[in-house]
């Protein structure tokens, strides 16, 4: 079993930044690759970002490619979430998710992860 609790949600105005952060505990965290993912009231949940297990793959949806990076610390278990350039319509719950993978290509797919966080809610007040 992994454990993963999210931090960093909270209320920021557009334009503004916020880091979140998902902490691992449970199984050796560099056997794992990591995923964020969020859902907005009334919709589907949608991948955000990903990260193989050694940092070197990373993949992003195209509505927020160049405004988020997704990071991650192996020695600390904790990927982040960088989020910068803010829009309203980032406004969401976000989750972590773990994949057990050791390879460099990264999952786009929520289906394939096999463990998740509890979620931390992002708002973005316009």
């Amino acid at each position: 079993q992994v454990q993963l609790v999210e931090s960093g949600g909270g209320l920021v105005q557009a334009g503004g930044s916020l880091r979140l952060s998902c902490a691992a505990s449970g199984r050796t965290f560099s056997n794992y690759a990591m995923g964020w993912f969020r859902q907005a009231p009334g919709k589907e949940r949608e991948f955000v970002a990903a990260i193989s297990w050694s940092g070197i793959s990373t993949s992003y949806a195209d509505s927020v490619k160049g405004r988020f990076t997704i990071s991650r610390d192996n020695a600390k278990n904790t990927v982040y979430l960088q989020m910068n350039s803010l829009k309203a319509e980032d406004t969401a719950v976000y989750y972590c998710a773990a994949r057990r993978s050791r390879g460099t290509i990264v999952v786009t797919t929520d289906g394939r992860y096999d463990y998740w966080g509890q979620g931390t809610q992002v708002t973005v007040s316009s």
